[in-house]
């Protein structure tokens, strides 16, 4: 699993051009999944995030998770996240895993962190056309792939 977040003052998701959510203070989470990915790669991915001190504290220092501010989450899949470019222009996404297998598993990791944060997620729509709109905070943009955990 491949996790782009973004420590966000606030963010929007508009699905289909119709359904809008959003979050406030928080993490926009940018989630692909390969066909080698496990429940197991989710769980430990939700510990992290959850866990990641990258939220200022009264002096200023990332010391705080998201837990300790009651921040939110905004969770959007995003298979593109696996995209090869290294032959040609047209990115390959051959090692996103298809939708039967990481469907599941996006939902598996938004059960997984909301009970990591004791709230409730806010998301995308799996496979549905999605516009993201974020401020964000810092900026602080951080790329965690489970493939690397040490």
């Amino acid at each position: 699993m491949r996790i782009l977040l973004q420590r966000v003052q606030q963010a929007e998701v508009i699905i289909n051009k119709k359904v809008s959510r959003n979050i406030g203070v928080g993490l926009v989470l940018f989630l692909g999944i390969e066909s080698t990915d496990t429940k197991d790669d989710a769980q430990w991915l939700a510990a992290k995030v959850a866990k990641l001190r990258i939220f200022d504290d009264q002096k200023g220092i990332m010391n705080n998770s998201l837990v300790n501010i009651k921040g939110q989450a905004l969770v959007i899949s995003q298979f593109t996240l696996f995209a090869k470019t290294k032959k040609g222009n047209r990115p390959s996404y051959i090692h996103a895993a298809p939708p039967e297998y990481s469907k599941p598993l996006y939902l598996q990791f938004i059960e997984y962190l909301s009970h990591e944060i004791n709230s409730t997620i806010i998301t995308g729509e799996f496979g549905a056309y999605m516009e993201i709109s974020l401020v964000n905070d810092g900026p602080v943009s951080i790329w965690i792939d489970t493939k690397n955990k040490e």
